[in-house]
């Protein structure tokens, strides 16, 4: 592995290197499954073009032109005078390797039920949102390729990594050797199963989260079976007893919006007995058939015989339990060891500052704050740097008909508020207390009525303003 990883760096086959080679086209075109640009863009057969054929595309190459570091390294195979690789092995933007199944396209044989699945959005995703806090015990819980643990090499002393697919955790083991990780503790097993009676500071996930119903031959990496979104629940349920005090947790995750059911209280429900202090953003929803249509597409599904008799089952499926949609977003929680904890769900779909998890931690401080401080008549707040006001209002009118707090930072959150709060961003500064300063806003801009300190707690909340 050595060996082969420094022939990769030698060739420059690394996330800047593929990109610059095939160009923004056939990356584009990659992004849709559409391989023609990039076997142009490689047609010349140089080193580095060979290697993205090999590795990245899942083409043959001539043996010829392949050294000894790809013929010995067991992940590729000789078909008269070609080569074809077994796996799927792509350069990660941490600088490190990641080794999967090869990618599967329309017109594949059908994927064995442990495939391992490549890194891709969602792990990105996860990665985004995790906490940049050092640590030191760190859990990659349902490790798959291995691609969370190259994101916590660098600041978690010691990794485990778990995965119920033990051919999960061999390619894992691979992507770090190819990433010059060491020490990482692999373990195969379901859930918290091989961790039982362990704590950690740490723990992530992207877990196998697609709802969908049991079926023959279900697929490990993203299936976990149960009823409905079950598993999702079940796997935040369980979380808290392995959180080390002041741990937190990362998760992806999906969950149903039910007939005559508000999705906030489903999912807050999860949480709400756990002990921690959680937060959770939906990131996008879709309806039953988006979300079949992606995942068949996923599984290469498309144009086979079976396609039709799936999709008509899941969609019977979702019928069944009068799904209406189905939400795909993050869940933060952290072990605070209070006998308050607090719980915020809300919908994101706008574009915020990457990656979250710079900013997190400060986050989760807010919505805890916002909920348990006492006495807000003495707090010393201070607007949220970045922060607009915004006002809309008819030519020569002396007020605005609205006015939005706008942050242009971090979470990038809109409120519309009024005249009080307004001017309660323009002037406070950290120095004075806000009990005082509502009491001369009123006078100036009120209606004699001193507004309650508390009425300022949501904004605290949603990080308008920093105590």
């Amino acid at each position: 592995m050595e060996r082969l990883r420094d022939r990769l760096l030698e060739t420059d086959y690394t996330i800047d290197g593929v990109r610059e080679r095939l160009g923004g086209v056939a990356a584009s075109a990659l992004a849709r499954e559409e391989l023609v640009p990039a076997l142009r863009a490689t047609a010349d057969g140089d080193p580095l073009a060979m290697l993205i054929r090999l590795w990245w595309l899942g083409v043959p190459v001539p043996a010829k032109g392949v050294g000894p570091e790809i013929l010995g390294s067991g992940l590729v195979t000789a078909d008269g005078d070609q080569v074809r690789a077994t796996v799927h092995l792509q350069p990660w933007e941490t600088g490190g390797y990641l080794v999967s199944d090869r990618k599967v396209r329309p017109g594949d044989p059908a994927l064995r039920p442990d495939h391992v699945v490549g890194a891709g959005g969602a792990s990105a995703n996860l990665a985004q949102l995790v906490t940049r806090r050092p640590v030191e015990r760190a859990l990659d819980l349902g490790t798959g390729c291995g691609v969370q643990v190259l994101h916590l090499a660098g600041r978690a002393e010691r990794v485990v990594a778990t995965d119920l697919n033990p051919r999960a955790v061999e390619l894992a083991r691979l992507s770090w050797e190819l990433s010059g990780i060491s020490g990482v503790e692999a373990r195969t097993g379901s859930m918290f199963e091989p961790v039982e009676d362990e704590g950690f500071d740490l723990v992530v996930s992207n877990p196998p989260f697609v709802i969908a119903p049991a079926r023959e031959h279900g697929l490990t990496y993203r299936e976990a079976g149960g009823d409905g979104d079950d598993f999702c629940r079940d796997l935040v349920r369980g979380t808290p007893r392995h959180l080390n005090p002041g741990g937190q947790a990362h998760f992806l995750a999906n969950w149903l919006h039910v007939e005559g059911e508000d999705w906030h209280d489903r999912v807050g429900g999860w949480l709400r007995e756990t002990g921690c202090d959680a937060w959770v953003v939906q990131r996008d929803v879709q309806d039953p058939a988006e979300y079949v249509e992606l995942w068949l597409k996923d599984a290469a599904e498309q144009g086979t015989p079976a396609y039709t008799e799936h999709y008509d089952r899941w969609l019977a499926w979702f019928e069944e339990r009068k799904v209406e949609g189905i939400g795909f977003g993050w869940i933060t929680m952290r072990n605070s060891g209070t006998l308050d904890p607090v719980v915020r769900v809300e919908h994101l779909a706008h574009q915020v500052v990457l990656p979250v998890g710079d900013y997190v931690d400060s986050v989760v401080d807010a919505i805890a704050t916002a909920h348990r401080a006492q006495g807000l008549d003495a707090a010393l707040p201070r607007t949220v740097e970045g922060l607009l006001d915004e006002r809309v209002g008819l030519p020569g009118a002396e007020d605005p008909i609205r006015i939005v707090l706008r942050q242009t930072q971090g979470l990038r959150r809109s409120r519309e508020v009024g005249t009080v709060e307004a001017a309660l961003a323009g002037v406070c500064d950290g120095e004075l207390a806000l009990g005082p300063l509502l009491n001369v806003i009123a006078e100036l801009v009120g209606d004699g009525e001193i507004p309650d300190s508390d009425a300022v707690r949501p904004l605290i909340a949603e990080g308008y303003f920093l105590l």
